[in-house]
């Protein structure tokens, strides 16, 4: 327990494979992407309208059904999978915002959010070199930097190499040449447009940061970003984990809980928030987070699904911090997944 809850601590995420097993009310389609079967909203018009609101006033879970219905009823509709993509990515659903992302590059390689949501999370999974070719790809398409590639074409292979790529552990195979290289471009980017402040290209440059360790440049990177976007709930969440893995945990609580202001169902930096409370010995306050943000993906209008949405990464952060707060009967709660009893035994609202 110790050594995995070091290195959750470290990396902001949990490396272990912790997937649970699919519900039979679950069905594969589209690229190893996984839908609800029994989607309430599949035969809305509007769904990904609909979708769209309610991923902006934070319900996620519903948002996610939704989207589904709306990337099912039109499979090549782009914009549908990009925003399918990054509302998972925001309910901690990390593989699943990766399929849809890489969808929406394959029917629209030049998207360059999508690029740069999706270099996000192939970040996040650990999937270093993939995150450095999509930064790459985002390059590549991006009319103000495309020309910073010239000479450079031994970096750009087909636009659709990262889908190729897998989990395995040889991950590292391309890596010690790739991520210099790509980090240069990105600061000659950035002295080329030094007469203004590009908070995709600073946003970028953060995420390279963080693949080298580099994290007190990553804190510079985005609070460039913010100095432009300072609204935006995703970089202050970004922000919060790059001062985690810095070390950096008060300040992380300080980003995150700006991220919940602005975004009070942001699920992610809800979970991110816990783990920083871990690092400060604030366990209840931790358990507390965990709990809202798996009562926050639980609220979907079906109860039914409510256990397919709530993610494994939480539920096991969840056990580290009751470990530590020598409550066994509470742990005992976690291992089984009573929601309800812990959410009482915490007094937050169902």
């Amino acid at each position: 327990m110790q050594a995995e809850w070091e290195e959750l601590a470290r990396r902001n995420w949990l490396t272990e494979n912790e997937q649970a097993q699919i519900p039979s009310s679950v069905s594969p389609h589209e690229k190893g992407y996984y839908f609800h079967t029994d989607n309430p909203y599949k035969d809305l018009p509007n769904a990904f309208e609909e979708g769209l609101k309610k991923s902006r006033d934070g319900d996620l879970p519903d948002a996610v059904l939704l989207l589904e219905a709306a990337v099912l009823q039109d499979p090549h509709d782009s914009e549908a999978w990009q925003v399918l993509g990054t509302t998972q990515a925001e309910n901690e659903n990390e593989q699943a915002a990766i399929v849809c992302l890489q969808r929406c590059l394959e029917l629209h390689p030049n998207n360059l959010p999508a690029l740069m949501a999706l270099a996000v999370s192939l970040t996040n999974t650990g999937m270093r070199n993939d995150a450095c070719e999509a930064l790459l790809c985002w390059m590549k398409y991006n009319p103000k930097y495309k020309n910073m590639l010239k000479g450079k074409t031994h970096l750009i292979g087909s636009p659709n190499s990262q889908r190729r790529m897998s989990y395995a552990s040889n991950m590292t195979r391309y890596e010690s040449s790739l991520l210099p290289e790509v980090k240069e471009i990105f600061l000659e980017a950035v002295q080329h447009n030094s007469d203004s402040i590009d908070p995709d290209l600073q946003t970028g440059l953060g995420v390279l940061y963080n693949l080298s360790g580099e994290f007190n440049k990553a804190v510079e990177a985005f609070n460039t970003a913010l100095s432009v976007r300072p609204e935006d709930y995703l970089l202050w969440n970004r922000l919060g984990a790059t001062l985690a893995n810095g070390d950096r945990s008060e300040e992380a609580v300080e980003a995150y809980t700006r991220a919940l202001e602005l975004h009070p169902g942001f699920i992610r930096s809800r979970y991110n928030l816990g783990i920083s409370c871990i690092n400060l010995g604030a366990h209840r306050e931790a358990a507390s987070n965990f709990l809202t943000a798996l009562s926050l993906q639980r609220k979907s209008r079906s109860r039914q699904q409510s256990h397919q949405v709530m993610s494994g990464n939480i539920w096991a952060a969840l056990r580290i911090a009751l470990s530590m707060m020598d409550q066994p009967e509470l742990f005992q709660a976690a291992n089984i997944g009573d929601l309800d009893l812990l959410m009482r035994a915490f007094n937050l609202d169902f």
